[in-house]
């Protein structure tokens, strides 16, 4: 089957104009609070409170639970008008967008649990396998582990930690994840990080929780396109290819900061004597190319994400199987897009002097937050490049989640 053609300007769903403002409108609060969140190492309450009240981790959140339910390219400019403020608020925002979206793909009674008390619900999340869930013979499960990097984990009203499924013999049968009451995990205060400090990343760590069946969703299952909450939802968001949507949640707050510190960088620069020579800055050819140069990475970056969410969004309007080469275009073009905004932010950082490397000024926490971001595991460069080389080349993938 051909591949559906990929618009380059989709048609906005009702309503996301308004999501969009509400975002940029709050995003100077947000700077104004980004230093307060880095010292104290996790989101300030009213950073949190702002984003709530807006209705900003509703972007992607099933209309039925009482979110927006808009696109992947709205999604986008979400997370990067806030990240425009502060990264740390963008990166949280982001995954929460991921886990709404996740959450919507459970059973119905899992999303009631959720959000029909509280349709501003906010869920953080550690998606990946980390802990061990074994499976009674009742259904239920026991669960137990440690779940490093629980981004927001402070303020989440639900968790959603990943875990190996064990029978009671040990035998593994699958993978997924476990929505969990906060109260049943502890939350360790030990985030100390150089870059996204304000993320309050912290560990969770969790002993025999109980964990019902209708709170389980395989990640195998999803990935394959199945899912108890796929059908529940009208519109096409929730037909999405699951791996490519994970991957590009964790990218809009890359864009905000490269965009934010370019403005910065154009500001600070202007009427600035180059040290030892008599040149003014702005007026030497080297600032003169470093500023188009980074603006272009941050061009291209921002294209290539617009790019693979219109793609993501047209095979799901089309209910069409994604193609692994696109999924694994999508997982690269996210890797490399992240990349170019650091590559943005350095070139930047490094013209700007040696005035920039103070605490309070944005450049260094920009170059801190965006080293953060391209060491996700899922946005490493090489580890995409060699996926989607493989593909291309016609050899199997190496990472099941493409």
């Amino acid at each position: 089957m051909a591949a559906p053609e990929t618009r380059l300007t989709p048609r906005e769903p009702a309503g996301a104009e308004a999501v969009k403002a509400s975002a940029k409108r709050i995003a100077p609060r947000l700077k104004a609070l980004a230093p307060e969140a880095e010292q104290s190492r996790r989101l300030t309450r009213e950073g949190i409170d702002l984003v709530r009240d807006h209705g900003l981790f509703k972007t992607l959140q099933p209309e039925r639970s009482g979110g927006h339910q808009l696109t992947l390219r709205t999604h986008l400019d979400v997370v990067s008008a806030l990240s425009e403020g502060c990264v740390s608020t963008g990166w949280v925002v982001g995954v929460a967008h991921a886990h709404s979206w996740l959450i919507g793909h459970m059973s119905r009674q899992a999303q009631d649990d959720v959000y029909a008390n509280n349709p501003n619900a906010f869920v953080a999340a550690v998606v990946g396998p980390r802990g061990k869930a074994v499976k009674r013979t009742d259904g239920s499960f026991q669960l137990n582990g440690f779940w490093p990097f629980g981004s927001g984990s402070d303020y989440a009203d639900w968790l959603m930690l990943g875990a190996e499924v064990v029978d009671e013999n040990g035998q593994v049968e699958d993978w997924g994840d476990f929505l969990i009451p906060p109260g049943d995990i502890d939350n360790l205060d030990d985030w100390h990080s150089a870059g996204l400090a304000g993320t309050g990343s912290h560990s969770l760590v969790g002993t025999n929780v109980t964990v019902p069946p209708h709170r389980f969703i395989s990640m195998p299952a999803l990935f394959q396109g199945h899912s108890p909450g796929r059908d529940l939802h009208a519109g096409t968001l929730y037909k999405s290819a699951a791996a490519p949507v994970l991957a590009l949640a964790l990218t809009g707050s890359a864009i905000g900061c490269a965009k934010a510190s370019l403005a910065d960088y154009q500001e600070s620069i202007q009427g600035k004597v180059m040290a030892y020579t008599d040149h003014v800055q702005t007026e030497w050819p080297p600032t003169q190319m470093n500023a188009a140069n980074a603006a272009t990475r941050i061009d291209a970056a921002e294209l290539l994400l617009y790019r693979s969410a219109d793609t993501i969004d047209n095979y799901a309007v089309q209910d069409t199987s994604m193609p692994v080469l696109e999924r694994a275009r999508v997982r690269m073009d996210c890797a490399q897009a992240v990349r170019f905004c650091l590559e943005a932010v350095d070139m930047l950082f490094i013209n700007g002097g040696a005035s920039g490397l103070a605490r309070d000024k944005l450049l260094q926490r920009a170059s801190r937050d965006l080293h953060a971001i391209n060491m996700h595991g899922l946005l490493l460069l090489d580890v995409n490049a060699e996926a989607y080389g493989r593909i291309l080349l016609g050899l199997e993938p190496n990472s099941p989640l493409i």
